[in-house]
C-alpha cells in the first residue's frame, strides 16, 4: 500500500482511481494506517475497503481456498469506467507487486482504447501500436504494399502504426 501512495499521483494523471480491499475490520485498517504514518511519515492516500466475509473477495476470486478459507492473495485487479475488469494480476504472498508494470499496463490499456490498435509485447508509452488484421482480401493487398513502402511491419498480419496524436498527449501527461 506505500508503493501505490507513493504512485497514487501518476495515477491519478492517467485518470486512473486506487481502491485497496482487505477482509480485515476499518479498525484494523486504520491501526495499520496510523502505524504506518507514525513509522515512515506516509498517508495512505485512497480508500481500503473492509471485506470482513470476504463477500467482495469471493466475487473476484481473491480467496486463496487451497491455503485458507480468509487469506487473499495478492491480486490487482485493473477496472475500466464502463465496470469491466480488463487485467488481472496475481502475485505470491511472498512477492511483491511492480508497480511501473501496473502503470504501464494501465497506459497500454488506454492507449490501445484510443488508437484502435494493441500494444506489442515489451510495449512502453507512445510507441507504435499494432494494427488490426484486416477483414478482407482487399485489405490484405493494401496492407501488403503499405509494409513494402513504409517499412511499418513484418508481414500483411503484423504491421505497426505511430498512435494518434490525441492518444500520445493524452499518454505524455501521464509519464
Amino acid at each position: 500500500m506505500i508503493a501505490f501512495t507513493r504512485a497514487h499521483t501518476y495515477f491519478k494523471q492517467m485518470n486512473t482511481e486506487l481502491l485497496g480491499l482487505s477482509v480485515d475490520s476499518n479498525s484494523s485498517h486504520l491501526a495499520w494506517m496510523y502505524d504506518i504514518y507514525c513509522r515512515t511519515g506516509i498517508k495512505i492516500s485512497f480508500p481500503i475497503i473492509a471485506d470482513r466475509n470476504g463477500q467482495i473477495a469471493r466475487k473476484y476470486g481473491m480467496i486463496a481456498n487451497d491455503i485458507s478459507n480468509t487469506e487473499t492473495v495478492r491480486n490487482v485487479f485493473i477496472i475500466d469506467d464502463k465496470g469491466i475488469v480488463r487485467t488481472i494480476l496475481i502475485y505470491p504472498m511472498n512477492v511483491g507487486r511492480f508497480i511501473p508494470e501496473i502503470i504501464r499496463i494501465v497506459q497500454a490499456l488506454q492507449m490501445s482504447d484510443c488508437s484502435k490498435g494493441s500494444t506489442a509485447a515489451n510495449w512502453m508509452p507512445n510507441q507504435p501500436v499494432i494494427v488490426a488484421s484486416p477483414k478482407t482480401y482487399q485489405q490484405l493487398e493494401e496492407r501488403t504494399r503499405n509494409v513494402k513502402e513504409e517499412q511499418n511491419g513484418i508481414s500483411w498480419y503484423l504491421s505497426f502504426k505511430e498512435p494518434e496524436e490525441k492518444c500520445k498527449l493524452e499518454n505524455e501527461n501521464k509519464n
